[in-house]
């Protein structure tokens, strides 16, 4: 691997760790089943399934989507990602509100219905891998469609 893709993947591993953790804490009480509404699921569903086919796509492409999908308030908030490619597996048997997640850095949580998933994600530059890591991603559904955050380095 080159020193600029060892550099790229070193960023990125970082942007994973900071973007998609979740800090975990014991919490007193009984699990409560929340049922996520079909439409959210459906929809959240597509929204990583429109990811790794703009990965796929390349990087151009991947960062076309990410524009696209980025929640309206923080659309200044985009980073580029440069050659690489995000892939997010969801595990949607993980997928629940989180209502008062407040995205890294802002003061307040976002409109719209948050959500919390768990996900595989993958980084991919050219045809070889260069990371992978399982966390926690966010979508927000907001009118009707379902917004994401895309990955920054911090």
């Amino acid at each position: 691997m080159s020193r600029t893709a060892a550099a790229i993947a070193a960023v990125v591993g970082s942007l994973l760790l900071t973007s998609l953790s979740a800090c975990a804490t014991a919490v007193g009480g009984a699990a409560v089943s929340v049922a996520v509404p079909p439409s959210d699921r459906s929809l959240i569903r597509r929204y990583f399934e429109d990811l790794n086919e703009s990965a796929r796509a390349g990087p151009k492409r991947q960062k076309e989507f990410l524009r696209k999908t980025q929640h309206p308030d923080f659309v200044d908030d985009m980073c580029d990602l440069g050659t690489v490619t995000v892939y997010a597996e969801p595990a949607m048997s993980t997928l629940r509100p989180d209502p008062t997640w407040i995205p890294r850095g802002a003061k307040k949580t976002p409109r719209g219905t948050i959500y919390a998933v768990g996900v595989t994600v993958s980084v991919r530059q050219d045809t070889g891998s260069v990371g992978e890591q399982i966390g926690s991603k966010r979508v927000v559904m907001l009118d009707g469609v379902a917004y994401g955050f895309a990955p920054c380095p911090t």
